[in-house]
């Protein structure tokens, strides 16, 4: 207890503005008490303006007061003093190159802990206490400590700028606003302040929305990647179980196909995490940005915050994923069918097969779905080349020109198979239809056709709507005739308008369940659309009446 009171003397005969123990001490008209030299100094500062203050209470003193030594205090200092006690060390570190250093110590100075914007002046701890004590000091606007305090003076007119000029969008004072600003839009800085905090405020919002978006991406890629990974690890193993059973004919194909897969994932994985690398950079740098925009909205000096405003570099340009569209987990799961389908009929078409597994490896498409072209010639990249399969041609039907054409006239003598059609008049493609894929039919003759895609598993035997195109749901249909387009699915008939043209294109994504119909000439016009999901590889089909139908040659 006892060395608690004399740390408390100590305080009370301390200088505030050397923070020592006070030296010849001298007592102002307003009761405070300094070192005669720090408080020469202080008023010597002062002669200019033929006022004197008090740095702590800030009375101010007219004419300069006479100082006289106070005799009670010297002699408690130095009774102190013969005790060996000195004046506690400052609370405070003295400020160093890159701190803001009080504007009232004498000497070496202190660290400041507020500025004034109305005294325009940074005070440490202890020569800020006037402005917590005295009542006119009180309405002065603190700050955290800052070195640039000149500029918000204005350099024509040595007052301080507190307004702003919107018409030529900088800081002004009020003499400026009635000398060269004259007639321009002016604010007080305030006001604006008020206006550019909502839009950083707006801004930090854009920001925060984007960087929850950016986020959602990436771990909607994250799971991409995992999904990929697992759907490319079960089809090389459901192929090679499959090409095991086949060895001694396919070995070498097994082999290819293995790396062809391992290929393609490599390439849609790296594709992923590409993008996915990317947003997580732009999540880095939203964050900076939205740090950087946080403290400038903390700034409380308007001048500042309306200096470094106008230098903050804009947003980079959003990286675009509004076409990451995660589709069904139908990966390579296409490959498989096609492998299983090889194993089937591995003796009669093993290369026409092996031809088709391979564009379905380099067909799988993860991570964005691709818009349906808009020219021919961006169907064109899509274009396979199909041929119709003799053991499915009803025998009222001729195939030639390579098994491309077809035509309606005498009765074939075909050997009998499980896969023809018997009463219909139809054929599918030796070609199963898998990712996306186009091609064209031109049909020529009085009759009709229907272009078609169909499930593998459409019945075959009997003139039942189960087996005719367009009658059940294992099925799509346009029925062409020269004077009209007619669409058909599981039996329900659309009309469909649109150019007539001998030639009509199909556009397939199977993935994505897009079936389009287009009609084909100098332009293409699209004829019916279908958004549906599909459950197995298709095959193209074709049903003639009285007519002739080629697929063409596109590449």
């Amino acid at each position: 207890m006892e060395q608690k009171g004399v740390q408390l003397d100590q305080k009370n005969i301390s200088c505030s503005i050397c923070l020592d123990l006070l030296k010849d001490p001298v007592t102002t008209h307003c009761g405070h008490s300094y070192c005669m030299n720090c408080i020469k100094t202080h008023w010597d500062e002062e002669d200019e303006k033929k006022i004197h203050s008090c740095p702590q209470c800030r009375e101010t003193f007219i004419p300069r007061p006479v100082l006289v030594k106070s005799t009670m205090l010297a002699d408690l200092v130095e009774e102190l003093k013969k005790t060996g006690l000195q004046a506690a060390p400052a609370d405070h570190c003295y400020a160093g190159p890159e701190d803001v250093a009080c504007d009232f110590c004498p000497g070496r100075k202190l660290k400041a802990v507020k500025s004034c914007l109305m005294c325009l002046a940074s005070y440490c701890e202890k020569h800020l206490q006037p402005h917590y004590e005295a009542a006119p000091l009180k309405k002065h606007k603190l700050v955290e400590p800052s070195k640039k305090l000149q500029e918000n003076i204005c350099s024509r007119h040595d007052e301080v700028m507190k307004m702003f000029c919107r018409t030529d969008q900088q800081c002004i004072c009020y003499l400026c606003s009635v000398d060269e600003h004259q007639g321009h839009d002016t604010v007080s800085a305030a006001a604006e302040r008020t206006e550019r905090q909502r839009e950083l405020q707006l801004s930090r919002q854009n920001i925060q929305q984007r960087i929850q978006d950016r986020e959602k991406d990436v771990k909607l890629l994250q799971q991409e990647v995992e999904a990929i990974n697992g759907s490319a690890d079960k089809a090389v193993e459901h192929s090679e179980k499959i090409f095991t059973q086949l060895i001694r004919l396919v070995e070498k194909r097994s082999s290819d196909v293995k790396q062809q897969i391992r290929s393609q994932q490599e390439t849609e994985v790296s594709g992923v995490k590409e993008l996915q690398e990317k947003l997580e950079q732009e999540i880095t740098e939203l964050k900076r940005k939205d740090t950087e925009l946080k403290q400038l909205s903390h700034t409380e000096d308007h001048t500042q915050f309306l200096h470094n405003y106008p230098s903050l570099s804009p947003l980079s340009q959003s990286t675009d994923s509004s076409s990451i569209n995660i589709r069904p987990l139908r990966y390579f799961e296409d490959v498989t069918a096609a492998v299983s389908e090889l194993r089937d009929k591995l003796q009669d078409i093993l290369r026409e097969t092996w031809t088709n597994i391979s564009l379905t490896v380099t067909q799988v498409d993860v991570l964005l779905s691709q818009p349906e072209p808009k020219t021919r010639a961006g169907f064109l990249r899509y274009s396979q080349e199909i041929t119709l399969d003799p053991n499915t041609a009803n025998t009222w039907l001729l195939l030639s020109e390579g098994n491309r054409k077809v035509t309606q006239g005498q009765p074939q003598s075909y050997s009998s198979h499980p896969d023809r059609f018997t009463d219909w008049s139809q054929v599918l493609s030796r070609e199963s239809l898998t990712g996306c894929c186009y091609w064209e039919v031109e049909w020529r003759g009085g009759g009709r056709v229907s272009v078609a895609v169909a499930y593998k598993n459409i019945s075959r035997a009997g003139d039942s709507d189960e087996c005719g195109f367009g009658y059940n749901d294992k099925s799509w249909a346009l029925d062409c005739n020269k004077n009209s387009f007619t669409f058909y699915y599981n039996n329900i008939k659309t009309p469909v308008s649109g150019p007539q043209s001998s030639r009509v294109g199909v556009y397939l994504d199977h993935r994505a369940g897009i079936l389009s119909f287009y009609s084909v000439s100098e332009t293409m016009t699209l004829l019916h659309r279908v958004q549906t999901t599909f459950t197995q590889p298709l095959h193209a089909g074709l049903w003639l009446y009285g007519a002739t139908a080629e697929l063409c040659k596109l590449k």
